[in-house]
């Protein structure tokens, strides 16, 4: 069954955290909302009274396995009319080196491949929006990045947490989304990554966070819902026209290593067309 409602917007990583808060806050200006996550939603009034009524429909997938992936996505294409904004929010950090089903280092997966392959797939709903507005999930740790190398993403030597491929993953993140940005706006399409600031949430309390920052998340990281607002400002608010820009505090803010953008794209549009979109066609 299709749906013929204004204002949809999707978000991934939506059942935790600032993906959860950015979803209520949706939910409660009137959005259609569409879920896609690996795991449940806690239970929450405001997401069972939108599920229940058809304004927030959940679709499950593991983000880090293709296959996963491909079947949540093929439902959505299925299911849904149009997409006016998609906010690719699902991240990972990590206490370690991890690899996906797919071989790859999984922060670069999740945190760099996926949203481009999700932007891919659901291209078509988004021209069919009214808003057309990619806001991609970024973190200002980019800014922090000393050295960086495109080749390294899927199978880095050393491991940092924090400072390590969850930054480097995060820049790229934020370089392809630079890159691909004037070809998308000839067709209406407007992108841009976002820093929502640091917030309490699983991940800044959890194993990828390196020792020494535990005690300035409890004394100075922000609730999840200031960031959900940050994300939601990227979106509707005084940036809504510009596209290629990465946002961190409200402002966009330059970062370096802007001469391996290309190649960037060109490595995540390479996995994309390679492992992804070929088996679509089979």
């Amino acid at each position: 069954m299709k749906h013929h409602h204004n204002k949809v917007a999707l978000i991934t990583g939506s059942n935790s955290g600032v993906g959860f808060e950015l979803a209520k806050k949706m939910l409660s200006e009137g959005w259609q909302v569409i879920a896609l996550n690996r795991s449940n939603f806690p239970a929450d009034e405001v997401i069972q009274t939108a599920q229940k009524s058809n304004q927030l429909r959940i679709y499950k997938g593991d983000l880090a396995d293709f296959s996963s992936l491909r079947r949540a996505l093929e439902q959505i294409k299925k299911s849904e009319d149009h997409i006016d904004l998609l906010f690719n929010n699902a991240g990972v950090s990590f206490g370690e080196f991890q690899y996906s089903i797919q071989g790859r280092e999984t922060h670069f997966e999740v945190n760099t491949v996926v949203p481009y392959i999700i932007f891919m797939e659901l291209r078509e709903l988004l021209l069919k929006g009214e808003l057309k507005t990619v806001v991609n999930t970024s973190s200002n740790a980019l800014l922090m990045v000393k050295q960086f190398d495109y080749n390294t993403l899927d199978k880095p030597v050393g491991f940092k947490k924090l400072l390590g491929p969850y930054a480097a993953t995060k820049l790229a993140l934020s370089l392809w989304t630079q890159q691909i940005a004037p070809a998308q706006l000839t067709e209406g399409i407007r992108i841009r990554s976002v820093c929502p600031g640091p917030s309490k949430t699983k991940m800044s309390k959890g194993v990828g966070m390196p020792g020494f920052m535990i005690p300035i998340v409890n004394l100075f990281f922000s609730h999840p819902s200031v960031g959900a607002a940050r994300l939601y400002d990227a979106a509707l608010g005084h940036h809504k026209g510009a596209t290629g820009i990465f946002l961190n505090k409200g402002k966009a803010t330059p970062f370096k290593f802007n001469d391996q953008s290309a190649n960037v794209l060109d490595k995540v549009d390479r996995i994309y067309k390679q492992e992804f979109a070929c088996a679509n066609m089979q």
